[in-house]
């Protein structure tokens, strides 16, 4: 069952994401995550693609593993960034050749230390583009039964200024053939609520899946604003601060995320995407909190 069609069932879905090992001890962490997570019955596992395809074979190993060890639908992520449509063309083909058939598919953010984005000059330069790439490569080898994803932007449509571009960008993902979407984080439940709104007003259809990130210690939090270009509020990052111990900082954290989350879900979101660090105990933690039926440690 493709992405697509679980979507379509009336339970909201659990989906994690993981990112690729650089080092044998990030190895061996990885591992304990991926069957800490694998055991609260996750309906698909995200693993993401560095710039320019730096983890690309790290990230189809772990994409395997996700299938072949833990039978969980892998949703492998491809990015525009500093890639022909030939290197993108053979990263599918060897995607589709394992039997994935969940894509994520992005542009991307320019590789550390480059001023901008630059496509590369015989790449894609938007998310919209690799969608249509992703689905023409997958007809040309016989699959029409793909499922693609794309992202969405709270934080960004929150802004008036960006709100229309937000709109734009998210439609023409859904008319070049997107089947749902995953947002970057935010924090405030109306975000989100009047993302969908103004895309259902617009005709845009496709499920939008929240993300969540509970965040565990202020650093992190600090951290995930340079990342995102979304402020942390301030108030969790004071309550991260003042915690006493590192448990006391992941149980502030794990509430905070898990009160968005069920706000989301009372708001009709179609799931919780939860974004782990490639670390089990808070991203655990945070599903124990939840109502989402069938779906525990």
């Amino acid at each position: 069952m493709t992405i697509r069609e679980r979507l379509r069932e009336q339970e909201p879905t659990l989906s994690f994401e993981l990112f690729p090992p650089r080092s044998p001890a990030a190895e061996e962490m990885l591992g304990r995550t991926m069957r800490a997570i694998v055991a609260t019955r996750p309906d698909f596992i995200s693993i993401t693609y560095g710039a320019s395809g730096s983890t690309q074979g790290a990230s189809r190993s772990v994409v395997q593993r996700v299938a072949q060890e833990h039978n969980v639908p892998p949703l492998a992520h491809l990015t525009c960034v500093g890639q022909s449509r030939g290197d993108l063309r053979a990263v599918i083909e060897g995607y589709l050749e394992d039997g994935v058939r969940d894509f994520l598919a992005l542009r991307g953010d320019a590789p550390q230390g480059q001023s901008g984005w630059h496509p590369h000059p015989d790449g894609l330069v938007y998310a919209s583009d690799l969608v249509r790439f992703l689905r023409e490569t997958a007809h040309a080898h016989g699959v029409d039964d793909l499922s693609v994803g794309v992202a969405a932007f709270p934080a960004q449509h929150a802004v008036e200024r960006y709100r229309q571009t937000a709109l734009d960008v998210l439609k023409a993902k859904q008319d070049a053939g997107a089947d749902f979407a995953i947002t970057q984080v935010f924090y405030e439940v109306a975000h989100y609520t009047g993302l969908v709104a103004a895309a259902r007003e617009r005709g845009i259809t496709i499920p939008i899946i929240p993300e969540v990130m509970p965040l565990v210690s202020a650093q992190r939090a600090r951290r995930a604003a340079q990342i995102t270009d979304v402020p942390t509020p301030q108030s969790l990052v004071a309550a991260l601060d003042a915690a006493a111990t590192d448990d006391e900082a992941r149980a502030t954290g794990v509430a905070h995320a898990a009160g968005l989350a069920r706000q989301l879900l009372d708001a009709g979101a179609p799931g919780i995407h939860v974004i782990t660090f490639n670390r089990h105990d808070a991203a655990v933690e945070l599903v124990d909190r939840l109502p989402l039926s069938g779906h525990r440690a």
